[in-house]
């Protein structure tokens, strides 16, 4: 079993998660963005990550993924206690994919783009380590492109900090019943809650280099710092069971 993905991707951070929380071994591949295209295009549809290789069978993105390691391998299932729990939390997981996963990445990349030394071993983490200056040297190209292809500028962060605002209101209540999102225990709904929202508590598990939060730009570390007791509960969630 192979896993495709970046080190940085959040997305790719639910899949890892799953594999280890269900104990499954596996080699895990990792792919400098931008480069990674042709690679994987050679295996799947598409260029995204993450990519799961099964003794030859393959599965592209992380909800499909997780649902292909739900019925191949159900020992400690992510999916609830019966079909309803289950409903909810492929529910919640649609509903982070499409909203919270995207966001994030916009919000933090418009920020971190603004400080190459930072951003630079994030996007290179776990890759060669030359990947990093020549990262630096055609940084100037790799801003471009990624705020052309994600559509990243101001006026997108900041109704991506809307939408985040919102989301974490919601979360923070619905962990108020019983600490999970769905019933009384773990599912995807929670695994997926903490694994896209980690940026924003920077987890050490996480296998990227964090950069020191005092440097950040001051709109990105003012809105962490604030956002954190909304995250308590995530973070948490993270730590015990990641």
């Amino acid at each position: 079993m192979k896993l495709y993905q970046f080190a940085i991707s959040h997305f790719s951070e639910k899949v890892r998660w799953a594999l280890d929380y269900k104990n499954l071994n596996y080699q895990p591949v990792f792919l400098l963005p931008g480069t990674h295209s042709k690679q994987i295009r050679r295996m799947a549809p598409g260029s995204s990550v993450p990519v799961l290789d099964h003794d030859g069978e393959i599965v592209q993105g992380s909800a499909e993924i997780l649902d292909y390691l739900e019925r191949h391998f159900p020992e400690k299932s992510l999916s609830g206690d019966d079909a309803n729990s289950k409903a909810d939390a492929l529910a919640w997981q649609q509903r982070l994919d499409d909203e919270a996963g995207p966001a994030i990445r916009t919000w933090a990349y418009h920020y971190l783009l603004q400080r190459p030394k930072q951003v630079a071993p994030m996007l290179t983490a776990q890759t060669p380590v030359y990947n990093r200056y020549l990262l630096r040297l055609g940084f100037s190209r790799v801003d471009e492109v990624m705020r052309d292809w994600m559509k990243i500028n101001q006026k997108t962060a900041d109704k991506a900090q809307q939408t985040l605002d919102s989301l974490l209101e919601e979360l923070d209540a619905a962990y108020q019943t019983s600490g999970y999102l769905v019933g009384g225990g773990f599912t995807l709904a929670d695994l997926t809650a903490a694994s896209l929202l980690a940026p924003l508590f920077m987890p050490e598990k996480y296998p990227v280099p964090w950069p020191d939060t005092r440097r950040l730009p001051a709109p990105m570390k003012d809105w962490i710092a604030q956002k954190q007791p909304k995250l308590a509960r995530v973070a948490e969630i993270y730590r015990l069971h990641r």
